[in-house]
């Protein structure tokens, strides 16, 4: 209602503070393009911190990211160790925004206090239909007593992280008191392959990227990858998104030979 009123008067809306939410991504891969992510969020917003974990040697011109070395993850499986056992002591503040290079806010004016009344919150997976699909972890909100019980020794870590916490262990997890978001919060919260881009306060998916950025701008990212998986994936809906405007075909053409040789 605020923002309503202050366009309706002229004014420029306040930026979002978030001082209890600490901005965080991991990563040994992709790093420019996750630095441009976590970019896109405190451009934003006003975190209470932004950290990078990475064993990169790399510098970020930004005032309000800062860089901590983590030995190289050196795969998926080492990532997803790593969340669950090795972030909590990287977190100061109550909650954590954790992303990914596929993934930012969207508008801030779309942030819910309500988000900050539960532990855990991320896309719903509508592959699950039994009310445990919420949800993904590319772009998601984690209290850090939730990050507390993952390094538990009762807690059953395995990869895919997010799998581990919303579907092994939820129901361990919800009898020591963690609070995951209903449907229709998470749907709010964050867009993957539930929810639309058009409301939520932010995404997952590089098949998103397209459409949440524009072409060129996800192109201007895309050629900045060092690992292209998660393109591969959804590579036909990826080449659709890079069809549109200027240069669109060129933009199809070098994704279809970059798949072709990522396949040999």
């Amino acid at each position: 209602m605020r923002k309503d009123q202050d366009v309706r008067e002229g004014r420029t809306p306040p930026r979002l503070a978030l001082p209890d939410v600490t901005l965080c991504a991991v990563t040994s891969a992709n790093v420019a393009a996750t630095i441009a992510a976590m970019e896109a969020c405190t451009a934003k917003i006003d975190f209470g911190a932004a950290i990078l974990l990475t064993d990169s040697a790399v510098r970020i011109d930004h005032p309000a990211i800062e860089v901590r070395s983590i030995p190289r993850l050196v795969s998926t499986a080492a990532y997803s160790t790593f969340l669950l056992r090795h972030l909590l002591p990287h977190i100061a503040t109550s909650h954590c925004l954790v992303v990914q290079w596929d993934g930012h806010v969207l508008d801030a004016a779309r942030w819910q206090e309500a988000f900050l009344e539960f532990d855990y919150i991320g896309a719903r997976w509508p592959q699950f239909g039994d009310g445990s699909d919420v949800g993904n972890g590319g772009f998601s909100l984690r209290s850090r007593r939730l990050l507390q019980l993952c390094a538990a020794s009762e807690f059953d870590g395995h990869h895919p992280e997010d799998v581990a916490i919303c579907r092994t262990n939820r129901a361990w997890l919800e009898a020591q008191g963690i609070r995951f978001a209903p449907g229709a919060l998470a749907d709010a919260f964050s867009t993957e392959r539930a929810g639309t881009l058009d409301h939520s306060f932010g995404y997952h998916g590089a098949f998103n990227m397209p459409k949440a950025l524009g072409a060129q701008r996800f192109w201007d990212i895309y050629r900045t990858l060092d690992a292209h998986g998660s393109v591969w994936y959804d590579f036909w809906r990826i080449l659709l998104g890079v069809l549109p405007g200027r240069g669109g075909i060129s933009r199809g053409l070098r994704l279809a030979r970059d798949r072709i040789r990522s396949a040999r």
